[in-house]
C-alpha cells in the first residue's frame, strides 16, 4: 500500500477522498500544508494537493513538500482552471493537474499513474498546458536559407546525387556546388551528412529515404 497525503481544507471532500483511498492505500489527510509538514507520519509517494488552502497556498507549499518528500509525485486537485495557476503549479514541480469535478475513479487512476512515474492531467488542462508551452517555445530557426538553398537541401535529403540535384533545381554543377557550400556555412556544418541530419532533426525539410552522401 502506498502512502498518500491528502491536503485539502474542505472537510467533506477530504473525508471522501480518504474513504475512497483506504481500501487500497494508506492515506493521511490534512487541512493545510503546514499541518502536513508538522504532523505527517509516513513519507508520501503521492500528494493530492489543493491550491486554495488556508495559510500557505498549495502552489507555495510545493517547494516545502518537495523538501520533505523529494521523490513524491504531487497531483494538484482543485477547482481552479485558470492558466496562471496551472502554469505556476507545473513550474513549481507538480506532476499532474486534476479537477475536483473528476469522478473518484479518475482520481484513483491518476494516483496509480503517478505511482509508476506518469503525469496524469485533466484533458482540458493538458490541452491548455500544451498551448501555453508552445507560446513559450523559441521561434524555429530557418537559418536564413534562401528558396534556392532550401530547394537544394530538399534534394539532398531526398537522396539525389550531385548531378541530379543540379538538374532538379535548374542549376549548373558549378552553381549547385556553390549553393551547397552556402548551405554548409549557414547550418554551421562541413559535410553533406551533417547537413541532412540537421535538416531532418529540425524539420527544415521533409525526410528523404535511402540518402547516401557522395564522396
Amino acid at each position: 500500500m502506498a502512502a498518500i497525503w491528502i491536503i485539502e481544507d474542505n472537510a467533506l471532500f477530504r473525508r471522501g477522498l480518504e474513504r475512497a483511498l483506504k481500501p487500497v492505500h494508506a492515506p493521511e489527510a490534512f487541512e493545510s500544508c503546514e499541518a502536513a509538514l508538522a504532523g505527517a507520519v509516513a513519507v508520501p509517494e503521492v500528494i493530492l494537493l489543493d491550491v486554495g488552502l488556508p495559510g500557505m497556498s498549495g502552489i507555495e507549499g510545493i517547494a516545502h513538500l518537495k523538501t520533505r518528500a523529494p521523490a513524491a509525485s504531487i497531483l494538484i486537485l482543485t477547482v481552479f482552471e485558470d492558466d496562471d495557476k496551472i502554469f505556476q503549479a507545473i513550474c513549481a514541480g507538480a506532476s499532474g493537474y486534476l479537477l475536483k469535478s473528476e469522478p473518484m475513479e479518475s482520481v484513483l487512476q491518476a494516483i496509480e499513474q503517478a505511482l509508476v512515474g506518469g503525469s496524469p492531467m485533466n484533458p482540458r488542462v493538458a490541452a491548455r498546458v500544451l498551448t501555453m508551452f508552445a507560446k513559450l517555445a523559441p521561434p524555429k530557426n530557418d537559418y536564413a536559407l534562401t528558396d534556392r538553398e532550401k530547394a537544394v537541401l530538399e534534394c539532398m535529403v531526398a537522396g539525389m546525387p550531385r548531378k541530379q540535384i543540379a538538374e532538379a533545381t535548374g542549376l549548373n554543377l558549378h552553381t549547385a556546388d556553390y549553393v551547397t557550400r552556402a548551405i554548409y556555412r549557414k547550418l554551421h556544418v562541413n559535410c553533406a551528412t551533417a547537413a541532412v541530419s540537421l535538416a531532418v532533426r529540425e524539420g527544415l525539410v521533409a525526410q528523404g529515404n535511402g540518402w547516401k552522401p557522395e564522396p
